[in-house]
């Protein structure tokens, strides 16, 4: 190997393993975000929930799911090859297994999120299982994998998965949430909401932070490249794009919220912010500053709307995770086809359609199969005293145990 690509192989894998630990730092954010948005007394569950969902996830993928996505085989299922020397874009394959791994973690844990409060820990370990070893990876296969279906979904594109993790998060915890139901007094008979206040609200902003900071690795590291002075140029594009979506739905929900509730909401601007990320990072490497403004401003108004649209749906998201990532993902898959020079819109449409039914139809079936089997649902009186007594037998804030339930 002469010296350039030599030195282009070790920048090129060196970028991809400070991405991914740039990634996994995100399941930090994700677990102070939910830590500070569930009740007192469930912390210590979302908490164990988030560390176990990160490790069952990259072992399942590493057994199974890699192999699946990435695999030389037929469009559903790939076959088996080893993890050792160079991938096809030239950097080390076991860089690049890291680098995929931390991403399909991601999805994993927007659904922790949504179904926050109620859901049994065994059974959502084991959704976490399925949906990290085989649902997950089989819709990358058709995407990121190179088979796009047989060219049913030829032409899409999606750079960071806005679609491909985000809305595949989404659809799997819409399907949880819709077999669990709501929390207990979150909705009355007359349809009128009960607001449940979140635990820390700090807790929540640092989250929002740690993730704000770990997409710059999710998106810039989706560049996969570090070894000439283009990919550098793109990785600083892709980079500052991001954050100055994130911005815009930041200012977009802040300045909403102010008109339409008469008083700036914290958890919708922390939201805002997420779901500027998340519309962007369908293509965080093709528009101008300006134009990414645009994108994720959009994505902090639709927040906005979506949560109040989600409860009148009596549909419990304890912290936003399908405004979020759901629709804001949807969006910023849209706006690909919008405004991407050669983008087509009817590509993106088929993509969001053909992964979004897949991923809610697979993730219905085995959430049912294991809520007649398990039970998904914490009993009522579980719920009232909080799974962290009941399932765990420790508090996060002992001192305070008489006031969380």
């Amino acid at each position: 190997m002469e010296f350039q690509a030599e030195m282009k192989y070790v920048l090129d894998t060196i970028w991809l393993l400070i991405s991914g630990a740039l990634v996994m730092w995100m399941a930090a954010g994700f677990a102070m975000l939910e830590a500070g948005m569930v009740r007192t007394k469930n912390v210590t569950t979302i908490l164990t929930k988030n560390i176990a969902l990160y490790s069952v996830a990259c072992i399942a993928f590493y057994l199974i799911g890699y192999n699946l996505m990435y695999g030389e085989g037929n469009a559903v299922f790939g076959s088996g090859f080893a993890l050792s020397g160079t991938s096809a874009d030239g950097h080390s394959l076991l860089s690049d297994f890291f680098f995929q791994v931390v991403f399909v973690a991601t999805a994993a844990s927007i659904v922790s999120g949504t179904v926050a409060e109620r859901v049994r820990f065994w059974p959502f370990m084991t959704f976490t299982l399925v949906l990290t070893a085989i649902i997950y990876p089989i819709q990358g296969h058709w995407t990121w994998g190179g088979t796009s279906l047989g060219g049913l979904i030829e032409g899409f594109s999606d750079f960071a998965g806005s679609t491909i993790v985000h809305s595949v998060g989404g659809w799997a915890a819409l399907a949880g949430a819709l077999l669990l139901g709501a929390r207990k007094g979150k909705y009355d008979s007359q349809g009128n909401v009960h607001p449940i206040p979140a635990s820390s609200l700090p807790m929540a902003t640092l989250g929002t932070f740690v993730l704000w900071l770990g997409w710059f690795g999710f998106n810039g590291g989706s560049q996969l490249a570090l070894g000439s002075k283009d990919d550098a140029d793109a990785i600083s594009a892709v980079i500052a794009n991001t954050n100055i979506a994130a911005c815009a739905g930041a200012v977009v929900a802040m300045i909403l919220t102010q008109l339409l509730f008469k008083k700036v909401d914290l958890t919708m601007v922390l939201n805002g912010a997420l779901a500027g990320l998340v519309s962007i990072t369908a293509g965080p490497d093709y528009p101008s500053m300006g134009l990414a403004m645009l994108i994720g401003g959009i994505g902090g108004a639709l927040v906005v709307f979506a949560v109040p649209f989600f409860d009148k749906m009596k549909i419990d998201d304890p912290v936003g995770a399908l405004s979020v990532h759901l629709v804001a993902g949807i969006w910023g898959t849209l706006a690909v086809g919008l405004f991407k020079e050669d983008g087509s819109l009817g590509a993106q449409i088929m993509g969001i359609i053909v992964i979004g039914l897949f991923t809610f139809v697979s993730s219905t079936i085995v959430w049912y199969i294991l809520k007649v089997t398990m039970g998904i649902r914490v009993s009522e009186e579980e719920e009232y005293i909080g799974s962290d007594e009941e399932e765990f037998g420790m508090h996060s804030y002992p001192e305070f145990v008489s006031r969380s339930v």
